[in-house]
């Protein structure tokens, strides 16, 4: 705006805004809690000080960042847009500590990892114990999420790097091979499922008591709706939390599994099971490793990433 003299106005002219991390970090939190108490408390500050700072942040910017509710809080959408920048600021952060820690005494490396459930249970843990013990300052921050869940988290900044498998959109992503794997039928020695071959279908599975994963995993939210979609009905008759448990039962008779081929082989060496192959098209995983275009990853992610690639190599050399 420009005055009667012709001086620009207050609105006209440049405002400089300074962030402090540990503001932006607060507001993280309690944007993820939807709650200033909760983020506080994930802050180590107390309510007080925090309400001050989320006032003076918005303040520096010169805009509301919250909807206040009775509940808590929700993020309007100038809110929305600092959180983004806000992880990323963050982020890069974290990946200049990492990067100076042979200069910095005492900081030690750190990779954040998000992967599916086909590769925690298959290849995945020998890849990292190999790159693990080449680099022993090295901590790998691992959690399992759904694919297009991995997605999602690798574009908002949530980890370094993802392993996801199966029809996801990785428009946008760098994405590298990493080890493939399939899924496959687990059953008791002499089923009947086994003695129609090496390989049966998925239909021909729904016959029979099925065993999975516990409700929140990948596999246990990707098979039912593979059911639905042939006009069948699948509700598994135990859920438990590991591949191993779920070939335990299998022996013990409860019913069949399905599960990656990588697992079901290393359980059959101990345990009296059967591997049948299925047919189905989407039986086979060929998991990618992700991670956000145009942005510069720590060096350690960087070769971890490298790793990951020649152990693709080096498992499937003849």
């Amino acid at each position: 705006m420009v005055g009667a003299d012709g001086e620009a106005g207050p609105a006209a002219q440049s405002t400089t805004m300074h962030f402090d991390l540990l503001d932006l970090r607060l507001f993280v939190y309690v944007a993820e809690e939807s709650n200033l108490r909760k983020g506080a408390e994930r802050a180590c500050i107390s309510l007080a000080a925090a309400s001050t700072r989320i006032k003076q942040l918005e303040d520096n910017i010169g805009a509301k960042l919250f909807y206040r509710k009775p509940q808590g809080v929700e993020l309007n959408p100038a809110g929305e847009a600092m959180l983004h920048h806000a992880r990323l600021v963050l982020q890069q952060v974290e990946h200049l500590k990492v990067d100076l820690r042979e200069y910095a005494s005492g900081i030690k490396g750190h990779v954040r990892i998000l992967a599916n459930t086909t590769s925690i249970g298959g290849a995945l843990p020998a890849a990292l114990a190999s790159f693990l013990a080449r680099h022993s300052d090295v901590s790998i921050d691992l959690h399992e999420r759904l694919s297009h869940e991995i997605i999602i988290a690798i574009n908002e900044a949530h980890a370094d790097i993802g392993l996801v498998a199966g029809n996801v959109d990785t428009e946008g992503l760098e994405v590298h091979d990493f080890v493939g794997d399939e899924l496959v039928v687990v059953v008791p020695q002499g089923h009947p499922l086994a003695a129609q071959g090496e390989q049966t279908s998925f239909v021909q599975t729904l016959d029979e008591h099925h065993i999975s994963l516990a409700e929140g995993s990948a596999l246990a939210g990707f098979l039912p709706p593979l059911a639905r979609a042939i006009g069948r009905n699948l509700e598994f008759r135990i859920q438990v939390s590991s591949f191993e448990s779920i070939c335990l039962l299998v022996e013990a008779g409860v019913g069949i599994g399905i599960i990656p081929r990588s697992s079901a082989l290393r359980h059959a060496r101990t345990l009296k099971l059967q591997i049948v192959g299925l047919s189905d098209e989407w039986a086979k995983r060929e998991t990618k490793i992700v991670h956000r275009a145009h942005v510069p990853l720590p060096k350690l992610a960087v070769e971890l990433i490298r790793h990951l690639e020649d152990f693709n190599t080096e498992k499937t050399l003849p």
